[in-house]
């Protein structure tokens, strides 16, 4: 038997301002306001067990110190005129918690119905702070904390440093202590620099760049769609979601990266650049590419969003595998920075450059989300088999379906797992095939570990 409570946490004297938005608020907020009943799937999740289980107090007190340090997880954001978003950071208030008692054994059933609970529901940025929690009481201890925190509080880099700071806050580090060893940017002194005279010259900049590509890029990426009637005859198709886990692809990846003396990161989007060339029949191609932009110590320690797309573009992808890769790394560092403007003010910039035909298509997205502390084999042994002999362990699935993206032909996302990597790729059937989606991820995983074969690697 499951039973229902609620408690709360009560903020007092914590950091208070308001001013704009930053401008990955806005964007964030931009997209999840867009999408109804769709915005739920960017809602960040953690449910976590508790080992060893301690008292409600203790967990709440915790969770206490965690919004003191991190302004975005007790911030608002509110429209401001036709074009205007302005954070409210609240130095006070309340936050509901959710409490269900159970019995030990029926602990992980029930933190998974109150994570589909917390975080299976929009927020309401304007009159609710963006982080919810649910505690999961087994004998008057806590054995599972939810945590669900919506996209424009956090992206997946800040959650990892969330997480990290709660588990420091919980071993009895202060929010004082922790922000003074490692200080992090709060949102407010982001949108502080970004609204300066220098923080407009770099969006200006990065806006002109992103439009010199749009203009230079590929018109049209797949020259023949797997099913263009569906674009006509079901609008409301839903968008198939592939994940391939790839042990060789780990391996694989790193031994290219060294031998090539590049990034890991370039590797999988040369790969993928090359792969989508031949697939295509689009020599050049074109990714969105998503950046943390944290390339500061303060920025890098931030609980926030700042992902904001940089236009990728690697013409003659097809030619060469390994001249694609080492072109990758140049193009990305160029890319990334012109990776952080104004969202709203591009957009308004590309569609001119739509409406006169003059974009490239800027359909396809690329989602690096690993942490670079957190490697496939740092909790796992590596194995000792050449990536070759590797491949028999791939898996394939198909999680889910998604409802539609505008503008997403194709999205892939980079994902680190125990003893793997992972690529998880959402398409637009009537641009890709299901039969495409796996030759396209299946493709990638090959050419990486033929590469780490072809120099010696197994």
């Amino acid at each position: 038997m499951t039973t229902v409570e609620e408690r709360t946490i009560t903020l007092e004297s914590a950091r208070a301002g308001t001013g704009p938005a930053t401008w990955g608020q806005r964007a964030i907020w931009g997209v999840v306001t867009r999408l109804g009943d769709d915005a739920p799937r960017y809602n960040l999740r953690l449910d976590l067990p508790l080992n060893p289980p301690r008292p409600a107090a203790r967990v709440l007190a915790d969770l206490t110190e965690l919004l003191r340090m991190h302004d975005s997880l007790h911030t608002r954001l509110l429209p401001d005129g036709a074009a205007g978003l302005e954070q409210v950071v609240d130095g006070a208030g309340e936050l509901p918690v959710a409490v269900r008692a159970c019995q030990v054994a029926q602990a992980p059933a029930v933190g998974a119905a109150l994570m589909e609970e917390l975080a299976g529901r929009s927020f309401d940025h304007a009159r609710e702070w963006p982080f919810r929690v649910g505690l999961v009481e087994c004998e008057n201890e806590v054995h599972r904390l939810v945590l669900a925190a919506s996209h424009t509080a956090m992206d997946l880099w800040g959650e990892g440093r969330m997480l990290r700071d709660l588990e420091l806050i919980s071993a009895g580090e202060t929010a004082e202590a922790l922000l003074k060893a490692r200080p992090a940017l709060q949102p407010l002194e982001a949108a502080a620099h970004q609204t300066s005279a220098l923080g407009r010259r770099k969006d200006a900049g990065a806006r002109r760049y992103w439009c010199e590509r749009l203009a230079a890029g590929p018109r049209r990426i797949f020259r023949n769609p797997a099913a263009p009637e569906l674009a006509k005859t079901e609008p409301g198709r839903l968008f198939p979601n592939a994940l391939l886990r790839s042990p060789a692809l780990a391996v694989a990846a790193e031994r290219v990266a060294t031998e090539l003396g590049v990034s890991d990161a370039a590797v999988l989007l040369g790969a993928a650049s090359h792969q989508l060339a031949r697939m295509s029949g689009s020599s050049d191609v074109l990714f969105q590419v998503v950046v943390s932009n944290r390339f500061q110590p303060a920025a890098a320690e931030s609980v926030s969003t700042m992902a904001q797309e940089a236009v990728f573009l690697l013409t003659d992808a097809d030619k060469d595998f390994e001249e694609a890769v080492r072109r990758t790394r140049s193009v990305s560092f160029s890319a990334f920075r012109h990776a952080g403007y104004d969202k709203w003010a591009l957009d308004r910039e590309v569609a001119r450059l739509v409406e006169r035909g003059e974009a490239a298509d800027h359909s396809c997205w690329w989602n690096d989300t690993r942490d670079p502390s957190d490697g496939p084999f740092d909790t796992v042994e590596r194995p000792s088999a050449p990536p070759r002999e590797l491949l028999g362990q791939t898996e394939l699935t198909w999680p889910t379906e998604f409802l539609p993206r505008a503008n997403v032909s194709i999205a892939v996302d980079a994902l680190t797992a125990p003893g793997a990597l992972e690529l998880a790729m959402t398409a637009d059937p009537a641009v890709i095939s299901r039969e495409g989606m796996e030759r396209f991820l299946r493709g990638v995983e090959e050419l990486v570990v033929a590469e780490a074969t072809a120099r010696g690697e197994g």
